[in-house]
């Protein structure tokens, strides 16, 4: 086998100094759809129009839970400095 057949295309990464606004993206799309699931469960039950609702709930969460996240994530990493030794 040759180089040629064994190399994998490098993907391609973004910067650095983007990590905290992919990391408050990730979360809020995950948080945001798991409390989207949990509260429309609580709220109104399975039903026909169940996944429905949990979307129409998912559209007002995500971008709300990606704010709160930008906004709450230094407060969070202060508070772990403050409560975890260091190395």
């Amino acid at each position: 086998m040759s180089d040629a057949t064994t190399k994998k295309p490098q993907r391609t990464r973004l910067p650095t100094r983007s990590a905290p606004y992919i990391f408050a993206l990730y979360m809020a799309i995950i948080m945001a759809f798991l409390m989207s699931l949990v509260i429309t469960l609580a709220e109104f039950g399975t039903g026909p129009h169940y996944m429905t609702n949990v979307m129409n709930a998912y559209q007002v969460a995500m971008p709300a839970a990606f704010f709160c996240i930008l906004v709450v994530r230094p407060v969070v990493i202060r508070l772990v400095g403050l409560t975890v030794h260091g190395h």
